[in-house]
């Protein structure tokens, strides 16, 4: 058996710069749920697809599980505070940032990056997350800087 610490192998994870992405989806009932991940991953081009890690201990992990539909908002560089409201906050996450509903009824939050909103295509267990896989239906791209993560930080690259 291999023996690893699993908060070292964290902060090494933790050490390869990602951007930020805040991840959606409507229940059943029609309400909003998300969540911040930085474990998205451009799958295809032909056909269009991503992936997105949701870990099990989300609170909406079976919601993103058995969905049809989810969106990637990919976080633009001044939106630190809206990737803290949906990993920390535990109320109505969306009554505290600016949104609206795009293709498919799926939630996208102002002033993102880019968004994709996606058919899922399957849910592939992998360890204490799982693999949302996603073909890209409908997507749009301002251009603007995104915001990025690295050792428990926060960055941009605002090169423009």
């Amino acid at each position: 058996m291999i023996n690893i610490d699993p908060r070292k192998l964290r902060d090494a994870f933790g050490s390869f710069m990602t951007g930020v992405t805040v991840v959606t989806t409507m229940t059943k009932e029609g309400n909003p749920v998300g969540f911040t991940a930085n474990s998205f991953t451009s799958v295809s081009l032909d056909p269009p697809m991503l992936l997105v890690c949701p870990g099990k201990y989300l609170s909406c992990f079976d919601i993103f599980e058995n969905c049809d539909y989810f969106a990637v908002n990919i976080l633009s560089a001044d939106q630190q505070e809206v990737s803290d409201i949906f990993a920390k906050f535990n109320g109505d996450r969306f009554q505290q940032v600016s949104w609206q509903k795009g293709h498919m009824e799926m939630p996208l939050l102002d002033a993102s990056t880019a968004q994709f909103i996606c058919k899922k295509s399957k849910a592939i267990p992998a360890g204490d997350h799982s693999i949302l896989l996603g073909e890209v239906h409908d997507f749009n791209n301002s251009g603007q800087p995104g915001l990025g993560y690295a050792g428990g930080t926060y960055f941009t690259l605002n090169n423009q």
